[in-house]
């Protein structure tokens, strides 16, 4: 099956507005070729201080870096919601990077995405994605809100259990993110009938431990199905789940392991 991938994007060199048109075709797995689920192991949140990597900034000529694709377009069927381009997230404020409701995916990721939503759409579902691509500079702008350890407005709401001054011990937040590498997407389902997300027994971002994505004690069946619902069809488009976080999705085969791009998605 072949799914046309087209969208438009503005060139912000120098502050412009030129728009740009990009097409390009892809062909979309099919069921018959599905990957089977992962054989790994679940990832634990990996350190990144370390590891040897190439950062890929805003100088770049276009909005999107090389292989990038907008999701909105490229994806038909899948909600977005730029969680991080509002101010209800853990910060409290529109994060550095994001502009509008706009989430950009590699390309292949994209591709694996597609699948997944339409086994989920097959069962009554679709994905919504909350976040894809993340550039450095909204996790740094995550990095600099954590070492203000008076600033708790939403404590409440997306960490009640544990203190601010522990989110960098407690592996919450840290100074590099896989998500900048374009392969990684937090998502969660919705039901086509009632257009209402499902309920997964913790919200988005939550840092506690129920939010671990095999945790079963302190939820409901319902909750623990969902769970396992997305899973299972993120794992068998090819991503790789991550333990401490039941939304977090990683492309096993993503196309730039070692390169952290910072290119925002609009202009700051």
């Amino acid at each position: 099956m072949t799914v046309l991938f087209c969208f438009t994007a503005c060139q912000f060199a120098g502050g412009g507005g030129k728009a740009e048109s990009y097409k390009s075709k892809v062909e979309a797995p099919s069921r018959e070729n599905a990957k089977p689920p992962s054989s790994k192991p679940m990832e634990q949140e990996e350190s990144q201080e370390n590891k040897p990597a190439s950062l890929v900034d805003s100088a770049v000529q276009s909005p999107l870096p090389q292989g990038f694709v907008d999701v909105k377009q490229a994806v038909p069927g899948v909600l977005v919601e730029a969680r991080y381009a509002t101010t209800y997230n853990f910060v409290g404020e529109p994060i550095r990077g994001y502009c509008g409701n706009t989430l950009w995916l590699t390309r292949e990721a994209a591709q694996a995405l597609y699948f997944a939503n339409e086994k989920a759409m097959e069962q009554g579902y679709c994905l919504k994605v909350l976040d894809g691509y993340r550039p450095q500079r909204a996790v740094d702008h995550f990095v600099a809100w954590a070492k203000d350890v008076t600033d708790t407005k939403m404590k409440q709401e997306f960490y009640p259990n544990v203190e601010k001054s522990n989110l960098f011990q407690e592996g919450y937040i840290a100074t590099r993110s896989g998500h900048s590498r374009g392969s990684t997407v937090d998502v969660t389902l919705v039901q086509l009938a009632s257009g209402q997300e499902v309920d997964m027994g913790s919200p988005f971002d939550y840092f506690d431990p129920i939010s671990h994505a095999l945790r079963t004690q302190g939820l409901t069946e319902e909750q623990i199905k969902n769970r396992g619902l997305l899973r299972e069809w993120m794992t068998q488009a090819g991503f790789r789940p991550l333990s401490t976080e039941w939304w977090h999705f990683t492309l096993e085969d993503e196309p730039f392991p070692n390169t952290y791009f910072d290119v925002p998605m609009g202009a700051e």
